[in-house]
């Protein structure tokens, strides 16, 4: 589904060169449950922007789902990330004066689809909130409130979900609940998860990790081998 070759971004800021990713070359296949690790500055983020058609890097390849993204201008960016991509963010990005059902329909206005609402509510049944359809982000704990931000990208069907530190303002009881979730829409709708995370717990839950670094990729680990790692010598 993804394939980067060589991706670098460089930014001038104030006179200075700062180097946010370094030839970062991946292959991510079409199904997986990738977690994207690394401390603040890393360039996980950066990256996490250039897979979503968010930016554009300074150079290097980027195909997705055979579609080489370089050079694509921004209306068909758009319709990458309206008919491809599905994203989920830490701080829930949700409307304070909007129901649930409402929130979850958005995307689909942007799109054209008709029968949004019931879209959105089939969205929300399927992350556990059937019965919280017109409540307001006020009205949820936190974890529902990200629950409805998994709806809101999973209205559209996408075959990639994007999801940037998206247990980072939960609990861990909610934590668990939302990894939970994630596993489930990845084993039982084969969606490809790519989860950015500086949390060990968290990335754990993935079938791979990619471990960042000052803008490189300094691992690339299948689960197995992270926790045959991890077990103790006999």
């Amino acid at each position: 589904m993804i394939i980067t070759h060589q991706l670098t971004k460089i930014y001038q800021l104030e006179g200075v060169v700062v180097n946010a990713l370094l030839a970062v070359s991946l292959e991510i296949a079409n199904g997986e449950f990738v977690a994207i690790m690394g401390a603040s500055g890393s360039g996980k983020s950066t990256l996490m922007n250039l897979l979503g058609c968010l930016d554009s890097p300074t150079s290097g390849t980027y195909e997705l789902d055979g579609i080489l993204v370089n050079g694509l201008n921004d209306d068909e960016l758009a319709d990458i990330r309206t008919h491809k991509i599905g994203f989920v963010f830490q701080s829930y990005n949700l409307l304070p004066k909007l129901s649930a059902v409402d929130q979850v329909s958005l995307p689909l206005i942007y799109s054209g689809t008709p029968k949004r609402r019931e879209l959105a509510a089939e969205a929300l049944i399927t992350v556990g909130l059937g019965d919280r359809l017109n409540h307001r982000p006020t009205e949820l704990s936190g974890g529902q409130q990200q629950r409805v931000g998994i709806a809101r990208a999973l209205v559209k069907n996408p075959s990639l979900i994007l999801a940037d530190e998206p247990t980072g303002n939960l609990d861990s009881h909610s934590t668990q609940e939302i990894l939970d979730l994630f596993q489930q829409l990845n084993e039982e709708r084969g969606i490809t998860i790519l989860l950015v995370t500086h949390e060990p717990d968290v990335g754990a839950r993935a079938n791979r990790t990619i471990t960042m670094r000052d803008g490189e990729v300094i691992s690339d680990v299948p689960k197995q081998l992270v926790v045959a790692e991890k077990e103790p010598a006999q």
